[in-house]
C-alpha cells in the first residue's frame, strides 16, 4: 500500500511554491549560515565583556536574529521571542545578568562542541536555570550552528508536527521541544531517501503543514479518510496559486540579483581585473553560458588561506588586480535579501589582513534601499565600518553609466565616481 506521507513529501518537494523549493534549495541560505553564526559569536563576546546593556533594540541580537527572520517564511516572527516586553520583563535576559551568562554560555557551548551529546546538555543547563520568556525559540539560532542535530522551532512547525503524528506538544517547553527533535529525527530517518540530512528540510515540510499549506494524512487509514484528504490536496494547491505569486516575485528577484552580479563581471574584466563570483553563484544560468564564464576558478592562495576565507568565497564578485592577490573591489548585491549576511562578508574580507584596496567595499542595492542599508551600517554590530567607507552603488547609476564606464574608465575611478560613501 501506498505510504501517504511519502506521497505527500514527494508532491511537496516538486512544488515550487513550498519551503523545499523557495527556501531550502534558495542558494542564499546556506550563504546566511557563517554570517549568522559570527552574529552569534558576537553577542555571545558582547555578553561576556559586559557590554551587550540590557535592552533588545539596536543590540547585536537583535541584529542576528532580524537577520534570521528576514529570510524566506520559515522564519519569519523569529524575532518575536526574543522582542524585550517590559512590563512582563521577559525574556529576562536583558536585565538579570546571571541570566544573560547562562543564554551565552549555551550558545558558546553549542558553537564550540562537534556532537549531539554536547549540543543537548548545553540546552539542558539553560533549561535547567528556568530563564522566564526564553524558550526554545532558541532552536533558531543553534540551527545555524548544527543543522543536522537541531531543527528549527516555531508555532507552525510544532502545528505540522502535531498535525502528522497526533502528538500534543507545547510551543514554549524544552522538554517536550527535545521529545519533538527525537520525533522528527526519527520521522527524517524514516524518509532521508527523499529528505537530507540537515534538518531544515523536514522542518520545512512540517511548516507547509502547520502553516496550512498541505493538510497531512488521516491518522486512521481508511478508503474514505484517504478520499477526503485526496481532495483537501487539490483544494489546497488551488488555493496555494494565490500565494505563489508573492513566490513568484522573490524569484525574480533571484534573477535580478543575478543579472546585476553579470553588470558587475563584465565590467570588472573590461576595467582589466580579474573576477571571482561567488562559489556557490558560478554554476548559474546566464544568458547562454553561467555566470562564472571566463572569471577565476580559484582565488590565489593568500586569500585562499586567509582567516574568513569560507566568507570571501561567497561574496557576490570580486575585482583583483590582474594576476595578483589583491582585491580592487568588493561587491555585495542586496536586491531583496537581508543586507546583514553581506556587510559580514564584506568585514570578513576587510578583518582579513591587506587583501584589498582602501576604498574597494561596495553595497549595491536598488535606489530606494539607500536608507535601510544607511540604518543597518548604524547599528552597533558594524561599529568598525566607519574605519572601512564602505559604499553605496545604486542600480540605478550602475544600469546608467556601466556601459560607458567599460568604454572609457580605469581602475576603480569611475566607480568610485557613481557611488557615495554610507558613514
Amino acid at each position: 500500500m501506498t505510504d501517504p506521507i511519502r506521497t505527500l513529501i514527494t508532491r511537496w518537494r516538486d512544488d515550487a511554491g513550498g519551503t523545499y523549493r523557495s527556501w531550502f534549495l534558495w542558494e542564499e541560505r546556506l550563504k546566511n549560515f557563517r554570517s549568522i553564526r559570527r552574529g552569534v559569536a558576537q553577542v555571545v563576546a558582547e555578553i561576556e565583556a559586559g557590554a551587550f546593556g540590557n535592552v533588545y533594540k539596536g543590540s547585536s541580537l537583535e541584529t542576528v536574529v532580524g537577520a534570521i527572520a528576514e529570510q524566506r517564511q520559515i522564519f519569519k516572527g523569529a524575532d518575536h521571542a526574543f522582542l524585550w516586553k517590559p512590563k512582563l520583563r521577559i525574556p529576562d535576559i536583558y536585565e538579570d545578568r546571571d541570566n544573560q551568562l547562562a543564554f551565552a554560555r549555551c550558545l558558546n557551548a553549542c558553537a564550540c562542541c562537534n556532537g549531539e551529546d554536547g549540543v543537548l546538555d548545553a540546552i539542558r543547563r539553560l533549561d535547567a536555570k528556568g530563564i522566564k520568556g526564553l524558550g526554545p525559540a532558541v532552536a533558531n539560532l543553534l540551527y545555524f550552528h548544527h543543522p543536522t542535530i537541531v531543527p528549527p522551532f516555531n508555532t507552525a512547525i510544532v502545528n505540522g508536527y502535531n498535525a502528522l503524528t497526533g502528538a500534543k506538544v507545547k510551543l514554549g517547553r524544552w522538554g517536550e521541544c527535545l521529545a519533538m527533535r527525537e520525533g522528527v529525527i526519527a520521522l527524517n530517518g524514516k524518509y532521508r531517501d527523499i529528505l537530507s540530512n540537515d534538518l531544515g528540510a523536514i522542518a520545512g515540510f512540517l511548516f507547509d503543514i502547520g502553516s496550512g499549506r498541505y493538510p497531512p494524512p488521516p491518522v486512521e487509514d481508511t478508503d474514505a479518510a484517504r478520499k477526503a484528504w485526496e481532495a483537501d490536496l487539490v483544494r489546497v494547491r488551488e488555493e496555494g496559486a494565490k500565494a505563489d505569486k508573492a513566490l513568484a516575485a522573490a524569484r525574480q528577484g533571484d534573477l535580478t540579483h543575478t543579472e546585476i552580479q553579470a553588470w558587475l563581471r563584465d565590467l570588472g574584466r573590461a576595467l582589466g581585473f580579474d573576477v571571482w563570483i561567488a562559489s556557490n553563484d558560478r554554476s548559474r544560468s546566464y544568458g547562454s553560458g553561467r555566470l562564472g564564464d571566463g572569471c577565476l576558478e580559484l582565488l590565489p592562495p593568500a586569500i585562499e588561506q586567509a582567516p574568513g576565507a569560507d566568507a570571501i568565497r561567497l561574496i557576490d564578485v570580486l575585482w583583483l588586480e590582474r594576476g595578483q592577490a589583491k582585491v580592487a573591489g568588493a561587491f555585495e548585491v542586496e536586491h531583496t535579501t537581508s543586507i546583514y549576511s553581506g556587510i559580514v562578508r564584506l568585514l570578513d574580507l576587510a578583518l582579513g589582513g591587506d587583501l584589498h584596496s582602501p576604498n574597494g567595499l561596495f553595497l549595491v542595492a536598488p535606489d530606494d534601499r539607500e536608507g535601510e542599508v544607511r540604518t543597518q551600517l548604524a547599528r552597533p554590530a558594524f561599529s568598525r565600518i566607519g574605519e572601512l567607507q564602505v559604499r553605496f552603488l545604486p542600480y540605478g547609476e550602475l544600469k546608467a553609466n556601466r556601459e560607458m564606464m567599460a568604454r572609457f574608465g580605469q581602475g576603480m575611478k569611475a566607480v568610485e565616481a557613481v557611488s557615495r560613501v554610507l558613514v
